[in-house]
C-alpha cells in the first residue's frame, strides 16, 4: 500500500490515539494533521486526574512543541488553533485500567464513533518497577484488544511494539507472532498470570514485613530487582522487552477477528526530512553517544571493527556541520 492510499484510509475516521505526549505518538499526531487534516477526531488518551488536566498536557506536551511549527506555518497561528480545536479531543484515563478508568456512558459513545485505535503508550524504561510495566506494558495491551472490540466500527488496531522482543538472539530472526508462554530461554514457559500473582505475592509480603503499612523505597526497590531477575530468568535482558513481549502474547490471545497489526521498530532517533530534519527530544539509547562526540566529552568510540551497525540519523544540517563534517 502506498502513501497515497494510507492516507486516504483516514480521512472522515475517528482514530483513538495513547501514548501521544511520548516521542513517536507526537510525531504520530502532527503526521496525521498534517497529511490528512480531513481526518474527523483524534481522541488522545492521557495520563491525567480530569479533563483540565489532560487538555493542559496535550497542550504543553504535544501540540506546544517545535515539531507542530511546519503546520503553524502551513495554517497560520488561527488557523493551527482552530483545526486543533475542531480535530483534537483529550482524554484522561489510563491504559493500565479496563476502559481506560472511563465510565460507561463515555465507554459506549466512544465505542460508537472509533474507527481506528493506535496504541503506543508503553513505559520504556529498562529497570521499571515489575508491576508497573505488567500495568502498562503487558496488561494494557490486553485492555486495549478489549476495548477495541467493543468499537462496532473498528477497522484497525495498531499496536506499537519493539523489535527487541527478539532480546539477544543473534542471526536472521524472521518477524513471526510470539506464542502464549513463549520464552526465549530453552525448556521455560512462562504464565503470564502466575507472573502477577508473584507480584501481589511480594508486595503482600513486604506489607506484612512492615507491620500492614508498605515502605514505598523499599518496594520500590524490590519490584524493579523482581522486574529485572524475571526477565533474565525466562531470556530477555530488561523488563521493557519482556513485558512488551507480555504484551503481544496477550494481544495474539485476546484479538479473535479484530483486524490487528503489530509494528515492532528498532532504535529510534531523530527525524530524517519529515516535517523537517533533525527534530528530536531527549536523548535515548545512540543518541546520547551522539550528543557526547558532538560536544568532545566522548572522543572516539570503542568497538570491534568487525561488527556491523546501522543506524540512521540527521543532525539537521545537511551533514555540514562539525563533527558530520
Amino acid at each position: 500500500m502506498d502513501a497515497t492510499a494510507v492516507v486516504g484510509c483516514f480521512r472522515d475516521r475517528t482514530i483513538l490515539v495513547t501514548g501521544s505526549t511520548g516521542f513517536l505518538g507526537k510525531l504520530l499526531v502532527e503526521k496525521i494533521l498534517r497529511v490528512q487534516p480531513n481526518v474527523k477526531k483524534l481522541y488522545l488518551v492521557v495520563r491525567a486526574s480530569d479533563a483540565a488536566s489532560a487538555e493542559q498536557r496535550i497542550l504543553s506536551q504535544v501540540l506546544g512543541k517545535d515539531l507542530f511549527n511546519t503546520m503553524r506555518e502551513k495554517h497560520g497561528l488561527a488557523g493551527f488553533e482552530e483545526l486543533i480545536q475542531e480535530k483534537i479531543v483529550p482524554l484522561a484515563g489510563d491504559i493500565g485500567i479496563q476502559n481506560f478508568g472511563l465510565d460507561r456512558s463515555t465507554v459506549d459513545d466512544l465505542c460508537e464513533e472509533i474507527d481506528v485505535i493506535i496504541h503506543g503508550a508503553a513505559t520504556t524504561s529498562f529497570y521499571e518497577r515489575y508491576d508497573v510495566a505488567l500495568a502498562s506494558n503487558a496488561l494494557g495491551a490486553k485492555y486495549i484488544c478489549e476495548f477495541a472490540k467493543k468499537c462496532s466500527n473498528m477497522k484497525l488496531l495498531l499496536h506499537l511494539s519493539t523489535a527487541f522482543v527478539a532480546g539477544t538472539r543473534k542471526g536472521l530472526l524472521l518477524e513471526e507472532a510470539l506464542q502464549m508462554g513463549e520464552t526465549l530461554r530453552p525448556g521455560y514457559c512462562l504464565d503470564i498470570k502466575a507472573e502477577l500473582r508473584l507480584v501481589e505475592k511480594i508486595k503482600t509480603e513486604l506489607r506484612v514485613a512492615n507491620s500492614g503499612g508498605p515502605d514505598q523505597s523499599l518496594e520500590k526497590t524490590a519490584m524493579k530487582e523482581l522486574g529485572l531477575k524475571r526477565a533474565c530468568h525466562f531470556g530477555w535482558p530488561n523488563v521493557y522487552t519482556f513485558t512488551k513481549a507480555m504484551g503481544e502474547m496477550l494481544l495474539a490471545q485476546e484479538r479473535g477477528d479484530l483486524p490487528l497489526i503489530i509494528m515492532r521498530p528498532a532504535m529510534v532517533t531523530s527525524t530524517f526530512q519529515d516535517p523537517f530534519p533533525g527534530w528530536i527530544e531527549g536523548a535515548r539509547t545512540i543518541d546520547a553517544l551522539i550528543v557526547a562526540y558532538t560536544e568532545q566529552a566522548f572522543p572516539c568510540f570503542v568497538g570491534d571493527r568487525k561488527n556491523i551497525m546501522d543506524a540512521v540519523s540527521s543532525c539537521g544540517h545537511g551533514g555540514k556541520c562539525n563533527p558530520c563534517s
